[in-house]
């Protein structure tokens, strides 16, 4: 219960008005560790509580010692601008009761309308790092009266290439802050190489990671021939499954785009979203597919973090997830908050060897499933080796042997030009003879064998009779 981690009484009149009794694992492992101020490192992965896990402790912390006189006091850096407006808005939710103000700024939006609130002197920013950069350089933000740093999603914002931008950010900030970490995984080489230089001794919390499984969420394969025989499948499934809303995943904004026509063409209430959209316009599509005025959402990994939407029951992944971490988040959009979820991926060919690998690094093995009447010539490989490695070749056949098993010889081109013709005699084999032509030690006439023809006889004419 969170009435044993004794928070102020306004959150907890705030988490009562959610209908939030029980704190999630990540939350009842963070919250003390964090109001005592250590640095931490928490491995969680999307959909499990880690918002409320590191704004409960902040938020308590500010009310315990109130300094309106100060800066910005907490920064949150995340990765897309909806996860930036997902985290206001619980920002918001949770500070309801209290006077602590936040604030999200992020790209898309206008940056003289962004200052101008900057200078309301919020207590609580979050960001993203591009925008949140080019505030810096303006001198629009203060960092120098922070006291808490929190990287939500460090994972993703490194492979989104954010590594300088963040090293750069906690540069600014006050070295005496703390720095709270949450990302899916904490033992790749670049997250070690980034809490080494913006954390101070941090405490690891290893409570969940990519590989941990949802029991709520079925994950099945089709498998499929290409393109084409996808578009086919993906139609029966959105005609044919029982759903309230579906999320639809592209590997590209080109793909997005095109897949969202087509699936308009056969008459599905369908919406695209990616990275190449403005931000009212994003928003705009996420509001239509929140109020279920749409029911498919078309999406590229922008969806894949930051998108918490009630009544997402079906993910079809179009095309695979290119890791495995970027799998268990996509399907995470479902089966969340005690429901359930089915999640299924569209396997052509091409992709067989991405979904083992990403099956044996989940260590999990996807339910195969067809489709009546749409059945594809790709069963998958014929073969497999141990390691799960489609045999790709076949063994060359035998040579036959010949007949007479013997070697064969190389014919010379040389050799079949000279066949029917006289070999001129060398010096060499002239020496050791008399002028008569006979050898002068056997006293014989040298054979054809030799190289020494004699010269053809030539017939007499007979005499005449008369």
């Amino acid at each position: 219960m969170f009435t044993d981690i004794q928070l102020n009484e306004r959150l907890q009149k705030a988490l009562d008005a959610q209908g939030i009794t029980t704190p999630t694992a990540v939350q009842q492992a963070t919250v003390a560790p964090a109001l005592s101020g250590k640095d931490l490192m928490i491995s969680a992965v999307t959909g499990s509580g880690k918002t409320y896990a590191f704004l409960l402790p902040m938020l308590q912390r500010f009310i315990d010692t109130p300094s309106p006189k100060t800066g910005t006091r907490a920064l949150i850096l995340v990765p897309t601008r909806e996860l930036a407006e997902q985290v206001s808005k619980a920002c918001e939710q949770l500070a309801a009761f209290t006077q602590i103000k936040s604030l999200s700024i992020y790209g898309g939006e206008g940056f003289k309308e962004q200052a101008a609130k900057l200078r309301k002197n919020p207590e609580i920013l979050v960001a993203t790092p591009g925008r949140l950069i080019e505030h810096l350089e303006r001198q629009t933000i203060d960092l120098s009266d922070l006291e808490i740093l929190v990287l939500d999603e460090a994972d993703r914002m490194l492979d989104m290439g954010f590594s300088e931008d963040v090293l750069k950010i906690a540069a600014l900030c006050r070295p005496e802050r703390q720095t709270l970490l949450f990302s899916a995984t904490l033992n790749t080489g670049e997250i070690h190489s980034l809490t080494e230089q913006v954390m101070n001794n941090p405490e690891s919390l290893l409570l969940s990671d990519a590989r941990t499984q949802v029991a709520a969420i079925t994950q099945q394969v089709i498998l499929a021939d290409d393109g084409k025989h996808k578009e086919r499948l993906l139609n029966r499934l959105l005609s044919q499954e029982v759903y309230s809303r579906a999320l639809i995943f592209t590997n590209t904004r080109v793909a997005a785009d095109q897949l969202g026509n087509v699936l308009r063409y056969q008459k599905h209430r369908a919406a695209v979203l990616h990275g190449d959209m403005d931000q009212p316009k994003r928003r705009q599509v996420l509001n239509l597919f929140r109020e279920n005025r749409i029911q498919v959402l078309v999406a590229t990994d922008v969806a894949a973090r930051g998108l918490d939407v009630e009544g997402i029951d079906l993910v079809i992944n179009f095309a695979m997830a290119r890791s495995g971490d970027d799998y268990v988040h996509r399907i995470g959009r479902t089966g969340r908050a005690g429901e359930t979820g089915t999640a299924i991926s569209l396997i052509a060919p091409s992709e067989w060897n991405l979904m083992c690998s990403i099956e044996r690094y989940l260590r999990i093995s996807l339910e195969k499933r067809t489709l009546s009447g749409l059945e594809g010539s790709f069963k998958g490989p014929d073969k497999t080796k141990s390691s799960g490695k489609a045999i790709g070749k076949k063994k060359r056949p035998e040579a036959k042997k010949r007949e007479d098993d013997k070697p064969k010889v190389k014919k010379r081109l040389r050799d079949q030009k000279a066949i029917g013709k006289r070999r001129k005699p060398h010096n060499s084999d002239l020496q050791g003879t008399d002028s008569q032509g006979t050898d002068s030690k056997s006293n014989q006439t040298p054979s054809l064998d030799q190289g020494f023809a004699p010269a053809p006889l030539k017939k007499r004419k007979a005499p005449d009779a008369g």
